[in-house]
Order: C-alpha cells, then structure tokens, then sequence
C-alpha cells in the first residue's frame, strides 16, 4: 500500500502540532505549508531531526509552494487568524473566511480528489465556505469540532468524577463553541449513562464550561487552543486512511437529518475512506431537539452573512 500524502495548511500552534502528532504515528508523509517563508520550513526542519531521537515513519516537508502539495490524500486547514481575549469565535469570520476561500481554491487546482479536513474558527461556517468553494462531495469536507468538544466535555467529567478518561464516551451535536449541545443521555462512563453518576445541576456546571472551554484557554495563554484541537484532527485524519468506520462527533452536512434541511453542523458520523461514510440519527427528546435546532439557527445565521463575503 502506498503512503498517505497529509497536507497541513498553516504552520502555527494548531498546524504544526498536528503535523508532528501526524510524523510521529506514522500516518504518512506530511507537507506543512504556510505563507510566511521559513516558517514550514523550519518546523518541518525541527521535527523531521527530532526523528533522530524518536524515529516515525513518514517524511516531513515545509514549503510555501502549493505545487509540493499535489495529488495530497487529506489536507487539513488549520490557518486563520486565532482568537484573542474579548474575542467570539463569531469575530474572526470575515477575515478567515477570505483565508479559507483562498486555500480552498488552490486545493481544488493541487488535490482535487482529497479530503478536507478545517479546523479553523468560526469552525461550521468556515467548513461551509470550504466546501462551497471547492465544489467537492460534502462527504469529503468535515470540520473537527465534535472530537475536541467531545475531549473537553470528558476531560471535566473525568476530573469530577475521578475516574479514568478512556472509559467516557459523549456525544456533542450542534454548532461549535457557545451553541454546542453536548447530550449527557448519550454520554456514558464505561456503558453507565452520566445521568446516573452526577447530579443535573452538576452536569449543567460542565456542559457550561465545556462551551467556554476555548475561550477559557484563550483568557489564560493569551492565545488559542492548539494541542487538543491537532489531536481532534489527527483522530479524524486516522479514521479516514484506515477505513475505520469510527463512531465520532465532526461538522458534516446535513440535509434530511434532524430535519436540518441543509448545513454543516455536529453531529455523530461514521467516518471512513471517503470521508462521512454516514451520518448517525439519534432519537432526541423535546428539549434535545430545541438545543439543536437552536444552535442549527444560529449557524445557519452566520453562514447567511459569510455568503456575502464570499
């Protein structure tokens, strides 16, 4: 079999992250582009000698010649302007949504068979403009959203409860950040539903925290969220070369489901060889699908204004 051929747009915190994380499992060769000359270069430099003390199959190029990305299997959009203190994801979208258009296009001319994974902010309106503009199945577009959510909502549950983070599995549906909608009914820890090992109130407590986990990180580094949001990505990356079928929460395109009528929002998907092999229907309660629809609104809003932009 040959070797997968992963393409990280942008060589900051989130890109270059990704792409060590990438090298170092062994998933294929990686290409780490960035626009600012010497900055793919040195880090793909850094991390392919880092090789030298902890060998990974796999070779690392940085570039800022899309041409050396050509014939890429996934290429993965981490570039954008970052949050700061005092701002919404909701702030970035004007200018991210000019970045992600222009990378998508060159991704059209370069890897025109790919997939495409965006991890930028705001993440479901930026994962719209990518597949509007590159034209692609939307089975081949995903945003990472649902994988780091679902990683923070754990990661709160786990230290709450004390108990091991391998066994905590969640499902988070909706909109990315503030409107997401984690589901404690489908969120268990080792097969028992949370519901029966935390109070309501609790659970309140950490879906609330979990919406503000970014900004939470943002206040405290001054800066964006980088290791858990390339792990999310890299998940994703894993799923998709090994055919896995894996069970997770991403941004994809729905249009009969949930009765969304057409969006990228989280929800449960299959993920495989050719990106969302499907999309999961989860049986919701009244007060589930208000959450969902609510967010979906909000979404959609966004991508209203985000279309005149583009």
């Amino acid at each position: 079999m040959s070797k997968a051929k992963i393409t990280v747009v942008g060589a900051g915190n989130v890109g270059a992250t990704t792409a060590q994380i990438i090298a170092s499992k062994g998933l294929g060769d990686v290409v780490l582009l960035d626009i600012v000359k010497g900055m793919g270069e040195g880090k793909a430099l850094d991390l392919a000698e880092a090789k030298g003390v902890y060998a990974s199959a796999g070779n690392l190029l940085g570039t800022t010649d899309w041409s050396l990305t050509v014939n890429s299997d996934i290429v993965i959009i981490t570039s954008g302007m970052p949050r700061k203190p005092g701002m919404s994801r909701d702030d970035l979208l004007a200018k991210n949504a000019g970045i992600v258009k222009s990378v998508t296009e060159q991704i059209v001319r370069t890897s025109p068979n790919c997939i495409i994974i965006v991890v930028c902010n705001p993440l479901d309106a930026m994962t719209h403009v990518a597949a509007k503009v590159s034209g692609f199945d939307k089975k081949r577009v995903i945003g990472m959203a649902g994988a780091l959510d679902s990683a923070r909502f754990a990661c709160f549950i786990a230290e709450e409860l004390g108990v091991d983070i391998g066994d905590i599995r969640g499902v988070l549906m909706g909109g990315h950040g503030d409107d997401m909608v984690p589901l404690p009914r489908f969120t268990s820890i080792a097969g028992i539903p949370l519901p029966e090992l935390m109070a309501p109130e609790k659970i309140e407590a950490l879906i609330e925290r979990a919406r503000k986990g970014g900004i939470e990180i943002v206040n405290l580094l001054g800066y964006s969220a980088y290791y858990a949001p390339a792990c999310g990505a890299v998940k994703m990356v894993e799923a998709i070369l090994n055919d896995s079928k894996t069970i997770m929460s991403c941004c994809a395109y729905c249009q009969g489901e949930y009765g969304i009528g057409g969006a990228f929002v989280g929800v449960p998907v299959m993920l495989g060889s050719g990106g969302v092999a499907n999309v999961l229907t989860l049986n919701l309660n009244e007060k589930e699908t208000a959450d969902l629809n609510e967010s979906v609104n909000h979404v959609k809003a966004l991508v209203e204004k985000v279309e005149k932009m583009i």
